[in-house]
């Protein structure tokens, strides 16, 4: 989770909703590590855990990623949720629910659904507070300056 707190991070400091995410190997290696970028890249889909999982997918030349996990800050979208199903991670490992858009306990359950051909195995609340207070934080700045 700390090498996704850092790109959440780093994106804060681009102005981008401080959401990082990374993809890790059964093993333990980090594959890819991604920021949010959908201001930046002019790119809706430029979700943090899209980009890790494009990213691992193109190191390991597979587009299934089985058996890794997903750690993110924030508990993912529909569109983010979908895309771990269709990967096919293993895991996935996130900070602070989404009250509004998360996908994965908060709203529709698109990661564990029997709906689905595939499930993934669910960890909420790794370093919740940290996770939660960058976006209250970036949200709180955003209001001051507006």
């Amino acid at each position: 989770m700390g090498f996704a707190l850092e790109q959440a991070r780093v994106a804060a400091a681009i102005d981008e909703v401080p959401v990082g995410a990374c993809v890790v190997s059964a093993e333990g290696e980090l594959l890819a590590a991604a920021s949010n970028r959908t201001i930046t890249d002019n790119d809706p889909t430029a979700h943090a855990e899209v980009l890790a999982i494009r990213a691992a997918a193109k190191r390991l030349g597979n587009y299934r990623l089985t058996g890794t996990t997903l750690y993110t800050t924030i508990e993912p979208c529909a569109m983010c949720a979908g895309t771990l199903v269709n990967a096919r991670i293993r895991r996935l490992v996130f900070g602070a629910p989404d009250e509004r858009y998360g996908a994965v306990v908060t709203h529709f359950g698109l990661c564990d659904s029997p709906l689905l051909n595939h499930r993934l195995e669910i960890t909420a609340g790794v370093l919740l507070e940290e996770c939660r207070s960058l976006m209250k934080e970036f949200f709180r700045k955003k209001r001051l300056s507006t």
